[in-house]
This record gives C-alpha cells, sequence and structure tokens, in this order.
C-alpha cells in the first residue's frame, strides 16, 4: 500500500505521457513512440515543471520499468532468423561495430566527452538506437540527462539516414542484398531500417529487416561487457580513494539482460507461439516509450545546454563511423 501512495502519481503521470507518445509515435513512425516520449517530457518538465508528489513514480518508471521493457523485447527476438542473416552479416557487424566504439572513445576523448555518454551515444548507433541505449543505462548507472541526450543525437543521425541511404544505394548501383546489409547494419532504428531500406525494394527491405534483428542480439554481449568495465572501475575508485565499501558483481550484473536471451530462446523454441510473443514485444516497445516518458519527465534543458554541441558532432562522428566500415567491409568482400 506504501508503495503505491509513494508512486502512483509519478506512474500516472508518465503514463499519460507516454499515452500521447505513443500515439504520435503510430502517426509518424520514423520518429517513433520513444523519441516522443523523451521530447514530450522534456517539454513539461522544463516549461511547467513536475509536482513533488509525482518524483518517486517517475524515477521508479524510469528505472525499473526500462529494464522490464528488455525482458519483453526479447519476445521480438527469433534465433531461427538470427541464422538466417548468416555469417556475412554477423563478419560486416563486428567490423561496424568497431568501429563504433573505437569512434566513440577516440573522438570522445578529443571532445572531452564524459564516459557514460559517449558510452550511450556509441552503444546507440552502434547496435539499434534507443532500444540499446535503454539496456546499457541501467548497466552503467547512466543518469536522465545523459539517456535523453544520447537518444535525441543518435536519432538525428537516424532520420537523416532514411533520406540518405536510399538515395546514395541508387546513384551507386547497389544491389538488393548488398543495400539491406548496409541499411541493417548501419541504420539504428527497427523503423528507420524497414523506411529507407523498403523504400529501396521489398528484397532489401526483407533482407535488412533479419539483419537488422540479428543485430540487436549484440545488445547481450555488449551489456554484460559493460558490466564487467563498470564493476572493475568502481572497484578501482573504491580502492584508491581508502573507501571500505564493497561492491558485489552479482548485484550489478545485468539480469534484464538473461530475461531478454531467455523471452528469444522461448520465442525460437515455440514454446510461446509466435503470435503471442509478437504481442508480449510490442509491450516491450510500449513499456519502452512509458519508460522514456519518464526519462523525459526528469531531464533537464540547461544542464544539456551546458553540456553544448559536442555529443552531437561525437555521434556524427560515430555515425559516420559505422556506415563507412559497414560500406568498407562489403566492398573488400565485393557483396556491394
Amino acid at each position: 500500500m506504501n508503495f503505491i501512495k509513494k508512486n502512483i502519481y509519478g506512474i500516472l503521470l508518465s503514463a499519460a505521457v507516454a499515452a500521447v507518445a505513443y500515439f504520435l509515435g503510430r502517426i509518424f513512425p520514423v520518429v517513433g513512440g520513444a523519441v516522443f516520449g523523451i521530447l514530450l517530457g522534456m517539454i513539461i518538465n522544463n516549461t511547467f515543471g513536475k509536482p513533488d508528489a509525482g518524483v518517486a513514480g517517475i524515477r521508479f518508471t524510469g528505472k525499473k520499468v526500462l529494464q522490464w521493457s528488455i525482458i519483453l523485447l526479447g519476445a521480438g527476438l527469433s534465433m531461427n532468423q538470427v541464422a538466417k542473416a548468416g555469417m556475412t552479416s554477423f563478419f560486416v557487424m563486428i567490423f561496424t561495430l568497431s568501429a563504433a566504439f573505437i569512434a566513440a572513445y577516440v573522438a570522445g576523448y578529443f571532445l572531452k566527452i564524459p564516459f557514460k555518454l559517449k558510452s550511450l551515444i556509441g552503444t546507440g548507433t552502434a547496435i539499434c538506437g534507443g532500444s540499446a541505449i535503454a539496456a546499457l543505462s541501467p548497466v552503467i548507472d547512466a543518469d536522465e540527462h545523459d539517456i535523453s541526450f544520447s537518444i535525441s543525437t543518435v536519432f538525428l543521425f537516424n532520420i537523416a539516414a532514411v533520406f540518405i541511404f536510399p538515395a546514395a544505394g541508387h546513384v551507386f548501383g547497389f544491389s538488393n542484398e548488398g543495400f539491406g546489409l548496409w541499411a541493417g547494419t548501419a541504420i539504428n532504428d527497427t523503423s528507420s531500417v524497414v523506411a529507407a531500406a523498403y523504400s529501396f525494394s521489398k528484397e532489401a527491405g526483407d533482407y535488412a529487416t533479419v539483419v537488422k534483428l540479428a543485430r540487436t542480439l549484440l545488445i547481450v554481449p555488449i551489456c554484460l561487457i559493460y558490466a564487467l568495465v563498470f564493476y572493475f572501475s568502481q572497484k578501482k575508485a573504491t580502492a584508491s580513494s581508502n573507501q571500505t565499501v564493497r561492491y558485489s558483481f552479482i548485484k550489478i550484473f545485468p539480469w534484464f539482460v538473461l530475461g531478454f536471451l531467455f523471452m528469444s530462446m522461448l520465442r525460437s523454441t515455440e514454446i510461446i507461439p509466435v503470435a503471442a510473443a509478437d504481442v508480449i514485444a510490442e509491450c516491450g516497445k510500449i513499456a519502452i516509450i512509458f519508460a522514456l516518458s519518464a526519462i523525459g519527465l526528469n531531464a533537464d534543458f540547461r544542464r544539456m545546454f551546458k553540456t553544448g554541441i559536442k555529443p552531437v558532432i561525437l555521434g556524427l562522428i560515430v555515425w559516420a563511423a559505422v556506415t563507412l566500415s559497414s560500406l568498407a567491409v562489403q566492398f573488400v568482400t565485393g557483396k556491394l
């Protein structure tokens, strides 16, 4: 009863924002409900503010619901589809992933961007936009400011890709498979991959969708690696400051990522029927909009303006690195 009394106002406020964001996302699928949720939440918080009674519930929604949403999203990923993508796409993904993180950390170092923010931008660009950022943020204990800024930054170049990729594909005479592989490995959000690839051709769209689903699976190893990095960095910081605090890897381990993998296995073995799994995955997408709306309600424009344009420049560099590395690998292997 105390939990309900403490959190209900913030949960309902987040849900109201999420409902509007969801329907706007249905009208403008290239933008997506998650981005609308972040933006609407930020506008409300920075224009009208939020009531004190809603703070606890908003914080709960932004943290706990975010983790549950990732588990539900696993139902939308079939291991059979991942296998169908084949080793070719995984080979390209390894190079694009490497290019994204090298660019994020090298450029981030020179731009003096904090570790958490450049990690979110790099991961969001390398894997699958908002979903990857949502999955990584609790692992590295990112705050609402970093999450909002990284999603907004990645979104800018995601929209640019929808218009640039098909035109470039036709100009350079890409094959259907080559363009599908390029779109599936270099555009991060699923709706944008679909929009760009199907505008090129149906065959390219079909292939890009499968490649994108396979790419989503990379959320699992990336989150596990970051959990280890974060654990050892916290332990080192504690030791250097002569504190007696003990950090447990079990406590910071991203258990929700294993839930994501478990749901995917249930779908792949059809223990959960495909139709039911699709409904669960859709609930996961709605839950992400719900959680990100809460995160937007905690974001502060003043902090974002103080950060400046450097994260956007970093986003551009990482996006270019992923786009060009995907093309380079396909050119070398003769796929284009």
